[in-house]
């Protein structure tokens, strides 16, 4: 944060010039730093990750629209109001979209978590030989494999914003890493991953630690896989691609800037039945921890905690500030940017399901005949039409209450949301997040999220 805080007197000094000539003003400072750890059986890197950015966004007000300036340095800050001005008088005229004046209270809070190793806490050599180490275990288990790749990345985020009204700062870290294993065999080559999150430093690398047998073990089980036959079947979801059903599914769809551009079905649905009446769904940087956890967005807005589903009922969307106003609703601090260069929107924090009160052996004991599964490798989604689809890595299959031996891969679940979730006739008891990812608005504008719940039973079709 030092740098940050150094540049707090002149920002506040910029802010009472733009004030004079506009009627709102603020500054979002930014100073990320991160790394990325790469290492497998013929390569090893050290590079700075994709997070990695330092600057500044000054958002003006003026005539109903809003203006924003990014810049690495404020340094003259009479030739930056200088070239703010004489940019908004020459793109102030024409038919653009009109929004409400921001109003704000007065707040100044800070938001400061400390790990137990921070970027830097531990020395590149010593991360690198425990990475080797990760995959030479790898190599003792079969001989069919054919490379171990393990990933440890931690990012360092430090942000600021001021306005006449607002002095906010955070300071934080998060972590992720990943195993990933190829094996050969029976003319075929499978690959099976196993990821790690959390507001942990580079401490991860203790978790990167385990699980390399499991992640062998179901890389080499893919060897053996059938091919599904395409229909609907009864299926148990593990909370793993639960959270990119609840991100695909009513993730995207309920983001609020889609509302205002005509591009969401969910506005329709507002305090209508979308889901079983056993689902209820969170977002929110305060709704629990993980990756995706913050004080503030890339707006300055508090983040908060919205329940979007209640037993079953679609209740509110997530919001970037300006879609908010033009809406008339209230601002759930989910306007987020790619890096301080680009634009803020409506996008996910923390997204899951809640936990609900029946066990998984259950679920399982509950089917004739369906399938268990347990990881998502992608999904995407329609948000004007409501159309789902997640590509998982396999399923079981399940015969008579019972997980069988059968292993199917790849699979694709299609559908329509509501059907989907209305489907939903268990959900257990267990939780797990999982922020091992990032998500894109469309193919572009990338965002740090996190997704999960619990397992759930539904009807699925599978192909």
């Amino acid at each position: 944060m030092s740098f940050l805080n150094s540049q707090k007197p002149i920002i506040k000094e910029l802010i009472s010039l733009l004030m004079q000539k506009f009627e709102y003003a603020s500054v979002l400072g930014t100073d990320v730093q991160g790394k990325r750890y790469f290492v497998s059986s013929k390569i090893t890197t050290i590079s700075d990750n994709s997070w990695a950015e330092r600057g500044f966004v000054v958002r003006v007000y003026k005539g109903g629209r809003y203006f924003e300036y990014s810049v690495n340095e404020i340094e003259d800050i009479h030739k930056i109001t200088k070239e703010i001005t004489d940019f908004v008088d020459i793109s102030i005229a024409g038919d653009y979209i009109s929004y409400p004046k921001i109003v704000e209270q007065e707040i100044m809070e800070s938001f400061n978590k400390p790990v137990k190793y921070a970027l830097g806490g531990i020395s590149p050599e010593k991360i690198i030989h425990k990475l080797r180490s990760i995959v030479e275990k790898a190599y003792t288990i079969t001989d069919k494999l054919v490379d171990f790749r393990v990933v440890l990345s931690t990012t360092h985020v430090s942000k600021i914003f001021i306005s006449d009204k607002k002095d906010l700062c955070q300071d934080y870290t998060w972590s992720e890493g990943y195993h990933i294993a190829l094996v050969r065999g029976n003319n075929a080559t499978r690959q099976s991953s196993k990821s790690f999150s959390g507001l942990k430093g580079l401490e991860l690398i203790d978790v990167l630690e385990t699980g390399v047998d499991e992640t062998v073990e179901s890389a080499l089980k893919l060897l053996d896989a059938k091919t599904i036959v395409p229909g609907e079947y009864d299926v148990v979801f593990a909370p793993g691609i639960v959270g990119i059903i609840v991100h695909e599914a009513f993730g995207h769809g309920v983001e609020m800037d889609m509302f205002v551009k005509g591009r969401a079905k969910a506005i329709e649905y507002l305090n209508k039945e979308v889901a079983s009446p056993l689902i209820n769904m969170r977002d929110g940087a305060k709704s629990c921890e993980q990756v995706s956890s913050y004080l503030f967005d890339d707006e300055g807005t508090l983040g908060s905690d919205t329940l979007v589903i209640e037993n079953g009922v679609l209740k509110a969307g997530i919001s970037d500030l300006l879609s908010a106003l033009k809406l008339g609703s209230v601002p759930t601090g989910n306007g987020k940017r790619q890096n301080f260069e680009q634009k803020a929107y409506s996008r996910m924090t923390n997204t899951f399901f809640e936990r609900g009160d029946s066990d998984y052996h259950d679920m399982i004991k509950s089917i004739k005949h369906g399938f268990f599964i347990e990881k998502a490798s992608s999904g995407m989604e329609d948000p004007k039409d409501w159309g789902i689809q997640v590509m998982a890595v396999s399923a079981i299959e399940i015969i008579d209450g019972k997980l069988t031996d059968n292993i199917y891969a790849p699979i694709v679940l299609t559908g329509y949301v509501p059907d989907l979730l209305k489907s939903i006739s268990m959900v257990s008891g267990d939780f797990e997040m999982y922020g091992s990812g990032a998500c894109g608005k469309g193919y572009k504008e990338w965002a740090k999220v996190s997704d999960g719940g619990p397992y759930i039973k539904a009807k699925a079709r599978l192909g």
